[in-house]
């Protein structure tokens, strides 16, 4: 939900913001794709409830893709019209998290196997292993 702290830990991220457009707040978001791949960027909506099921602590972040005219396309880079992800995390009792993440995203384009087989051998676990240490480092921070 921090996006400030996103863009310190995330070195994909290329521009990510908030705007309040037509009474909501989206997120512009601009990830860097590997040359010779264009950037894409995405326009969400995103919503978080905090749930207390039985004693139970669990924080949910909804996201999903919307168009908003005051976003413009830019030239060279691809937008995402297809992107929705459902986060919930929870306390496991200790000192960590059980999180559960559904993400589905359509990056458009022709995107060539090399790069279909880095992202499911190397870049999805390298992203959540940076992601679990910027959640360790967060408390530090703040």
């Amino acid at each position: 939900m921090d996006l400030d702290y996103r863009k310190q830990w995330d070195q994909y991220v290329k521009e990510l913001y908030e705007k309040e457009c037509n009474g909501e707040t989206v997120v512009y978001w601009q990830v860097k794709y590997p040359f010779p791949m264009s950037n894409r960027d995405y326009i969400y909506i995103r919503q978080r409830r905090d749930l207390d099921l039985d004693g139970r602590k669990i924080h949910v972040i909804l996201a999903q893709s919307t168009s908003v005219p005051q976003i413009a396309e830019r030239s060279g880079v691809v937008r995402v019209n297809q992107y929705k992800q459902s986060l919930a995390i929870e306390s496991d009792g200790k000192k960590g998290s059980k999180v559960f993440m559904y993400y589905f995203d359509n990056p458009g384009g022709q995107i060539p196997s090399w790069l279909i087989n880095w992202v499911a051998k190397s870049g999805v676990p390298n992203f959540l292993k940076d992601m679990g240490k910027a959640c360790q480092n967060y408390l530090k921070k703040t």
